[in-house]
């Protein structure tokens, strides 16, 4: 298989001096040369051939502010938007552009684009609003995005319209893999408007799913939210003989959140998701070993992420996409529920089951400290890759430096847990659970 791409589209060159100073001691540039491997372990430097440097290792282009940009800060305009489902950090991330942009670069003119893509245009009748730092100040408190958000794309050429009537040369959308080949789209025909508009895109996924990085902003605190959840479980489930605490946790095709919320916890006992498949039935199955659970310690908690056991849902026909593109899940919590009350019954061991469904509250709520950090230091990425001419790219932190990677690379791939990796050892380690398929 060949690397993957990491070459980063520029407008032009960077002929600008930069307004930020560099006084060598406590604060200086980032040199235009500076790279991060992609693969940091010894047996992942082995010679590759990446695009214009053959035998050398895949590298990533360094984020941070430059010595020189291309456009003059003075004559931009930004927009803002906020694409998808929510997640803790949007209004962080709002606030770090807008700071960033006023305060770093005075570029005079930040507008907020509402509800999505929508907000671009005009017919959806959702004006822009002025992003100044007085109406930024306390965002990072709340939950949610003040723009609101939506799912699905918009006529690309409606939106470049918008963009160049309005004036925008710089364009930050703040999504997951729908937003970014919305993005993508956009791009396009900018390109083929020769626009000098740049399009910097920070990645947003509670599911952690966008690959390269270490992890999206919002996660930490989806998980870390998800845990005080689990607790209650545990609590409920020792409160009655033979209970049963059942959470269902977001992951449509990652189980980022249930393995990280289930090893932060550790009171799980069984963590079921959509990388490793599993089996409800026979002597190797979930009824099998909760059963033995139940006999042996007299209650349990389970965690399921919401992609999995779709292969054994019942519901018969596919269905369908959401405005986003992404397939529509069959709910997996309700009927591993009843499932499991079922098969208990019909033993003649009835069990008491508490099924607890949190998904909206873990993405509405605000960033914690951790995420705040990150989503600010993003924000400001994205700034200064903009200034520089940078476009159809994405800000992230791959072994903990910040980087650039493109649009179209990030998003053709999808993180999941590997099921032979050490965060699933993890889990497994910390559960005890057996492989849950039948022999």
């Amino acid at each position: 298989m060949p690397p993957p791409v990491f070459d980063i589209e520029r407008l032009g060159p960077s002929e600008r001096p930069s307004p930020l100073q560099c006084d060598g001691q406590t604060f200086c540039f980032v040199d235009d040369a500076e790279q991060v491997l992609y693969d940091i372990r010894l047996s992942g430097a082995a010679p590759a051939a990446p695009a214009g440097d053959a035998g050398a290792p895949p590298r990533l282009e360094a984020a941070g502010p430059r010595a020189r940009i291309y456009f003059d800060p003075a004559r931009c305009r930004a927009g803002v938007v906020t694409c998808g489902g929510l997640c803790p950090g949007l209004n962080d991330v709002i606030r770090g552009l807008t700071m960033g942009l006023h305060y770093l670069y005075r570029v005079p003119s930040i507008y907020g684009f509402r509800y999505g893509y929508q907000g671009m245009n005009p017919a959806c009748g959702h004006p822009p609003i002025r992003l100044t730092p007085e109406t930024v100040d306390n965002i990072h408190e709340m939950g949610g995005s003040i723009l609101a958000s939506s799912r699905g794309d918009q006529d690309p050429a409606v939106i470049v319209d918008c963009l160049q009537q309005m004036g925008i040369n710089l364009l930050f959308t703040i999504g997951g893999d729908g937003t970014m080949n919305g993005a993508l789209a956009i791009i396009a025909e900018i390109k083929r408007r020769n626009a000098e508009i740049a399009v910097v895109g920070i990645p947003k996924t509670i599911d952690n799913d966008i690959s390269y990085l270490d992890a999206s902003f919002g996660f930490t605190t989806a998980y870390s939210t998800a845990v005080a959840i689990l607790d209650s479980a545990h609590t409920e489930a020792n409160g009655a003989p033979r209970g049963i605490g059942l959470v269902k946790l977001m992951g449509r095709h990652s189980g980022f959140i249930a393995c990280y919320a289930a090893l932060a916890s550790t009171d799980v006992n069984f963590v079921l998701i959509p990388e490793s498949p599993f089996e409800l039935e026979g002597p190797g199955g979930l009824y099998a070993a909760l059963e033995e659970r139940l006999d042996r310690r007299g209650h349990a908690v389970v965690v399921v992420a919401e992609g999995a056991g779709q292969d054994w849902l019942p519901g018969g026909a596919h269905p369908g996409v959401d405005a986003s593109g992404n397939r529509r899940l069959l709910d997996i919590g309700p009927a591993l529920r009843d499932g499991l009350d079922n098969h208990f019954r019909k033993i003649g061991k009835p069990v008491n089951l508490k099924y607890i469904d949190p998904s909206y509250v873990i993405r509405s709520v605000p960033a914690q400290p951790i995420d705040s950090v990150y989503c600010g230091q993003l924000a400001r990425h994205a700034a200064h890759a903009a200034m520089t001419g940078r476009t159809a790219m994405i800000v992230g932190r791959a072994h903990g430096q910040f980087v650039h990677i493109p649009m179209a690379t990030a998003i053709s791939t999808r993180q999941k847990i590997d099921p032979k990796g050490p965060v699933w050892r993890a889990v497994l380690e910390m559960t005890g659970q057996p492989p849950l398929v039948n022999p």
